[in-house]
């Protein structure tokens, strides 16, 4: 644009303020990606975008700018108190950067084309970016949870007894396992679905074992998989770069393959005898001692673990334990959970 054109006050002052809207909440993505996700290329992009529109801003619309005219200078909207997450402000900001270009798009058309062409190529950008970005700031989200949790709870083979595991998550249990062996496929997925729904109500994630097709069925936060299962970068390909992947580990050379292969958190044990899973041999707190100061990953000992034996555990150096019987099978589940989160204190 000639910086001498004229151009309709009005016009260049809307060009003005749509520009700086749509600069800021680049920036508000931007700085989220490069704290958070860590994301070099995305930020790369984003940078891109910004200083491209700063290129264009030239004199002719800031010197339109009048603040003093401007009737919608703080303006806000009741909807703006309802952003609870980090979601919902990147999902936000990514509107709010759509909407300026598009406006920027429109009027720009008549008075400077190449700024007008620019604003529709990133606002085009911006939507597979947009996707993107929800998605690993999800699997993000994710993950602090899953490394906040140190207690993890298995349903076991029966039918899901939903009383005990709400009141698990009552007493502070927020990280789920849907273990449910008998059955047909419908009845499992029916039952994923009220467990996704209660762990919804509690913000607490929900992990599937085995079934990634029920996991996405009622889309669970993660899957949880052994070592007879699908490869770690099938099941990844599948479920997702936001969803969690856990692994059952019983050697240290099968935790290092997991780290390697990009899971999110490892079961170590079976520590001791189990009655879930009778016929596997007891691995005993040495070794969890030797797992855990291998691992990078969350480790969950894992393996006839209660509020009995618990301090051997701890001892061993576990903060983080999964357990099932200990909780299912409890006559008062909200108080064993509360036992067991506080002997991991």
């Amino acid at each position: 644009m000639d910086n001498d054109k004229l151009v309709n006050p009005c016009v260049a002052q809307l060009i003005d303020a749509n520009l700086d809207r749509a600069r800021e909440g680049i920036r508000v993505i931007e700085e989220w990606c490069r704290f958070n996700l860590t994301s070099k290329d995305i930020v790369i992009s984003l940078k891109d975008f910004r200083q491209t529109l700063g290129l264009h801003h030239h004199w002719n619309y800031k010197r339109a700018r009048s603040t003093a005219k401007d009737n919608g200078i703080g303006l806000s909207h009741p909807y703006q108190e309802t952003r609870t997450s980090s979601i919902d402000i990147l999902a936000a900001n990514f509107s709010r950067i759509q909407e300026a270009l598009r406006v920027i798009e429109e009027f720009a058309r008549i008075v400077d084309p190449n700024l007008s062409v620019s604003s529709a190529k990133i606002r085009y950008s911006l939507y597979d970016l947009e996707t993107k970005v929800i998605k690993l700031s999800k699997g993000s989200n994710r993950r602090l949870k899953l490394n906040n949790s140190n207690l993890y709870l298995i349903t076991n083979h029966d039918r899901v007894k939903i009383k005990t595991i709400t009141n698990a998550l009552e007493a502070g249990v927020r990280l789920i396992q849907f273990r449910l062996k008998e059955g047909s496929d419908k009845d499992k997925l029916i039952e994923a679905k009220k467990l996704a729904s209660i762990c919804k109500d509690f913000d607490a994630l929900l992990i599937i074992n085995d079934r990634i097709d029920i996991a996405l069925a009622c889309d669970a936060d993660g899957i949880h998989i052994g070592q007879e299962d699908l490869p770690t970068s099938t099941t990844r390909s599948l479920i997702g770069e936001d969803k969690l992947i856990g692994k059952s580990t019983h050697t240290l050379n099968q935790l290092s393959m997991a780290e390697s292969e990009g899971c999110d958190y490892v079961g170590v044990g079976p520590v001791n005898q189990s009655k879930t899973k009778p016929k596997t041999k007891a691995l005993g707190t040495t070794y969890l001692e030797e797992a855990i100061k291998i691992s990078r990953l969350p480790c969950f000992a894992i393996g006839g673990i209660n509020n009995l034996n618990l301090h051997d555990i701890v001892s061993a150096g576990a903060t983080k334990i999964a357990v099932c019987n200990a909780i299912m099978n409890a006559s008062d589940p909200f108080k064993t959970t509360k036992d067991l989160m506080n002997g991991l204190k």
